[in-house]
């Protein structure tokens, strides 16, 4: 254990876990430090997800088994709270079958109604 400023003591925790064959091992550290990344990331990548999914009548459940992720990880994606992999986000627009850029932009997207030529 490390003693923080203030007097604060801080465990450093591995979890180590079997997952595709491999041993992984995280602290809480480098836990932190991608949640705060992946906090970060819905300032700068918007996304459709929830559009496109919802167009095709999919679940959660049933297009994250189509591209082989947790149902919780599409979660994530359509509230900006993760960014995809550049696999993930192939995966993704291949599902939809579109190109990349119409699922994730670093621009916030129009509303649909603007681009369909509506008020």
């Amino acid at each position: 254990m490390g003693e923080a400023e203030g007097g604060e003591v801080h465990a450093l925790v591995i979890a180590t876990a079997f997952v595709g064959g491999k041993l992984l091992r995280i602290s809480n550290v480098a836990f932190k430090q991608r949640i705060a990344m992946s906090e970060n990331i819905s300032d700068h990548l918007h996304n459709r997800l929830s559009l496109f999914r919802a167009e095709r009548g999919l679940s959660r459940r049933e297009l994250a088994e189509l591209v082989s992720v947790n149902p919780q990880t599409i979660g994530f994606l359509e509230r900006g709270q993760y960014g995809p992999s550049l696999e993930l986000a192939f995966k993704l627009a291949a599902v939809f079958e579109v190109p990349v850029e119409m699922l994730f932009s670093l621009k916030p997207f129009a509303p649909l109604a603007e681009q369909l030529g509506g008020t």
